[in-house]
């Protein structure tokens, strides 16, 4: 496809069935109010934006990232960056004392951020800082996106018709973790922060009106008015139609990129290939939403 050019804004979609890069802007600098109504146009149109080359301060992350919404603090607190609570720090890496400065195994099933809460985030900003290597030069830890709305669309009418009105328990202190994870469990308060909330398995972009699938394996833990276990078949069966190749963007991070994605239209997943002395790290800000519908 080509790319869509305004006065300051060059959208080129990606070549893959979601997401878009958008050249040509510094996000360390204050933007012209239509120019980010712009970049949100395209935000909601394409599912996952990408930014490159961008030098950020953490005032400057939040700052961007603050236009879309007010910004989450997450509940694990020790993964906060240092005076800036709304960042969340995604690393492997370690202090001198052997604690990791920031959440280790972020992402490695397929989720979309804060869907246990009754208001789930809209979005996430991801800034990479370090991104590990091979040996080659290749970068690892790479990210896959999958689009919920195509695949949606995709679905059988018997099957949309099936999951009109169902809703799914989404429970965070119930999420998967992959096997030798290496965070801590939750607390009792953190448990407490975190009650189980159910949203439709068919939600409603707030601002395009396109419906997408918004359920996955691993964090919900059940379908009201379906007996457990069709239920937890047919969460499994809907996410692997959802993370079929077809609808899925992968991204090849480097240093510098500035990646938001949508958590209304995406589930995502990071690619665990990677282990120190391979560091890893990156600064997460995430958007609060509204109640899905």
């Amino acid at each position: 496809m080509s790319a869509v050019v305004s006065e300051t804004l060059c959208v080129v979609p990606l070549n893959a069935p979601i997401g878009a890069e958008i050249r040509g802007i510094d996000l360390s600098q204050d933007m012209d109010p239509e120019l980010m109504r712009q970049i949100e146009a395209a935000y909601d149109r394409y599912s996952v934006l990408v930014f490159r080359n961008q030098r950020l301060t953490p005032e400057q992350q939040i700052r961007f990232s603050g236009f879309f919404g007010a910004l989450e603090i997450h509940v694990l607190k020790p993964y906060l960056l240092q005076g800036h609570p709304e960042i969340l720090v995604v690393s492997n890496i370690r202090d001198d004392e052997g604690h990791f400065i920031g959440l280790p195994d972020a992402g490695q099933t397929w989720h979309t951020d804060t869907s246990y809460r009754v208001k789930p985030s809209r979005g996430s900003v991801l800034y990479a800082l370090e991104i590990p290597r091979a040996p080659d030069g290749r970068s690892l830890g790479d990210t896959l996106f999958a689009g919920t709305a195509p695949a949606y669309d995709d679905l059988l009418p018997e099957t949309k018709l099936l999951l009109d009105g169902k809703k799914a328990v989404h429970s965070y202190g119930q999420r998967k973790r992959i096997p030798g994870s290496q965070r801590a469990k939750l607390t009792r308060e953190q448990l407490d922060q975190t009650p189980d909330a159910a949203h439709p398995v068919v939600r409603t972009h707030p601002n395009t009106g396109r419906k997408a699938l918004y359920v996955f394996e691993g964090e919900c833990i059940g379908i009201e008015g379906l007996p457990e276990n069709r239920a937890l078949d047919l969460i499994a069966e809907l996410t692997e139609h959802c993370i079929q190749p077809k609808y899925i963007y992968r991204h090849v991070w480097h240093e510098g990129d500035v990646v938001m994605w949508d958590n209304a239209a995406t589930l995502h997943l990071a690619t665990p290939d990677y282990e120190l002395p391979q560091r890893r790290l990156l600064y997460r800000t995430t958007i609060e939403g509204g109640v899905p519908r």
